[in-house]
């Protein structure tokens, strides 16, 4: 394999991963705070790429005017699956809010197929997006380019929002104990709401970019990337926002160079993120930069 060809995989490979860690980011916030799985945020991420779909193909919207939508509908989407599935039952059993996500994931599948249909349509690429830019003998959509840099802005900010404001503070209070915290005045369904509006966000923005790289929209779209950004949380160490997102770069790259050395494995591609998980949870189970956690029962 030559250089150059060696570098265009390798850019495609930190895009892909940075779409990952997008997602990821999103389900290692909600464990952070409620030692929950949401099984439902690769379905909510499915929606945003229809209310984007929609906003530009129905509602005839400028591109940046329906993303900017989509990403207000996202973060409420994901506010009225907290307050609807998970709030009602949150001192329940764990296994108890584990079946509720995995409810909620069927019924935006199911909801998704009965009010868009469940054949694929073709997401809108605004020609901003798919403009071809060389770098030296690389040959990378300006998309390629773009995405890393969108997962980096984000991943600081959100680190500034945790670190240094009250409403990151409210959140690393309630992870440690929201019943302690509801005593020192912390409002806890506020700062649990404002979480899942922010993993919701964060799915929008992934949907966004994931549709215009890989231009079909249907209902079980979700499935895959939705697995693949929960095992990039786990391998970062779920629960560790810088830890969601360097595990979404390992497995993005990992996937590509994959198919890249070894082209006979390219229907083997979906097995090596769960390969990899397997590998991980045997030799650090806790992830990379994951701690061990008591769990609460």
């Amino acid at each position: 394999m030559s250089l150059n060809s060696f570098l265009q995989h390798l850019t495609n490979g930190v895009s892909l991963g940075s779409l990952y860690a997008l997602v990821a980011i999103g389900y290692t916030m909600v464990y952070g705070i409620l030692r929950l799985i949401n099984f439902a945020h690769g379905d909510i991420f499915m929606m945003a790429t229809y209310f984007a779909f929609y906003g530009i193909a129905a509602f005839m919207l400028p591109w940046y005017v329906s993303f900017i939508v989509t990403i207000i509908l996202t973060a409420l989407l994901g506010i009225v699956v907290e307050k609807s599935a998970y709030k009602p039952i949150r001192n329940a059993p764990k296994i108890s809010i584990m079946i509720s996500a995995i409810g909620v994931s069927f019924f935006l599948q199911n909801l998704a197929t009965v009010l868009f249909g469940g054949r694929p349509k073709k997401f809108p690429e605004p020609a901003i997006f798919t403009q071809v830019i060389h770098i030296g003998n690389v040959s990378l959509q300006r998309l390629t380019l773009i995405i890393p840099v969108v997962t980096v802005i984000i991943l600081f900010l959100l680190l500034y929002l945790i670190n240094k404001t009250k409403s990151g503070m409210a959140m690393r209070a309630v992870s440690k104990d929201y019943e302690t915290a509801s005593i020192m005045g912390i409002d806890v369904n506020k700062t649990i709401s404002f979480t899942f509006a922010i993993g919701s966000i964060l799915a929008a923005f992934g949907a966004i970019m994931w549709g215009m790289k890989f231009p079909q929209v249907q209902p079980t779209m979700g499935v895959i990337p939705g697995l693949k950004c929960f095992i990039a949380a786990v391998i970062g160490g779920i629960g560790n926002i810088t830890g969601a997102v360097i595990g979404g770069f390992i497995l993005g790259i990992g996937e590509i160079l994959l198919v890249a050395f070894l082209p006979s494995l390219t229907g083997y591609r979906d097995a090596f993120a769960f390969i990899l998980l397997i590998v991980i949870l045997l030799f650090k189970p806790t992830g990379i930069m994951g701690e061990n956690i008591s769990e609460k029962v």
